[in-house]
């Protein structure tokens, strides 16, 4: 109830807020590198990393410092990890169901998911966003043989320095939404996971548009995606 007032009530501010980011934050491009190859030597690991410019990696000097480069680093510690990325800036929800459904068909042991952003600034309704949701999960297991699914959480946009308030207030409460509409999903469908990695209140984490993870936020984020991988694996075989 608090959003839909919110909006009512704040409209006018928001709406000049947002263009205002829009002119004035900086437009970092998605960072060169290999979207898709093989590393490390142990049990074969099939990987997609699927979403948005976070799962891109903008922010990142290189895709080796990104999410990508990360994730793949520390799970090639135990696996032969073989992987692609898919994901590209200005994904929604929707956009990220079109693309994968038109990747060609290729079976993967494990997909990690970022979406979200773009579905709260560009004001993705609630139905969608847990229909679409549920299509990416049926879509991923039924074509492409997924095992086990890490959903992101929708980072906590409440926290980003380039967001003016009320925007930043409202853009973190739509958020909050969106992950606890994340979890149910993820609960509710087996071999689906929900990952809120605990980044600290340090805007150094940030890339300089204030809005993108940094270099040492993607460490930690692909550590902890990592670490719930490995246990998924480690548990296939107790």
């Amino acid at each position: 109830m608090l959003y839909p007032l919110s909006t009512l009530l704040l409209l006018p501010f928001l709406l000049i807020q947002g263009r205002r980011v829009r002119r004035d934050t900086p437009r970092l491009p998605e960072p060169p590198g290999e979207r898709h190859g093989q590393q490390g030597e142990g049990a074969p690991l099939r990987v997609l990393i699927l979403g948005d410019s976070a799962a891109a990696g903008v922010g990142a000097r290189h895709q080796d410092e990104a999410l990508s480069g990360r994730l793949v680093t520390a799970l090639a510690e135990r696996h032969r990890v073989s992987w692609t990325l898919l994901a590209q800036t200005g994904r929604t929800s929707s956009d990220v169901l079109t693309a994968l459904a038109e990747q060609p068909t290729e079976s993967y042991d494990v997909a990690l998911v970022s979406v979200g952003v773009n579905d709260v600034t560009g004001r993705t309704g609630t139905r969608d966003w847990q229909a679409n949701l549920g299509a990416l999960v049926a879509d991923l297991r039924t074509r492409l043989n997924v095992r086990y699914i890490l959903f992101t959480a929708v980072p906590p946009m409440g926290r980003f320095p380039a967001l003016p308030q009320p925007l930043r207030w409202y853009l973190g409460l739509r958020a909050d939404q969106l992950n606890g509409l994340l979890q149910s999903v993820c609960a509710a469908e087996a071999g689906c996971d929900y990952l809120a990695v605990p980044f600290p209140l340090d805007a150094n984490l940030m890339a300089s548009d204030g809005f993108h993870p940094g270099r040492d936020a993607y460490t930690l984020w692909g550590q902890y995606g990592a670490q719930r991988i490995t246990d998924w694996h480690l548990s296939r075989q107790a």
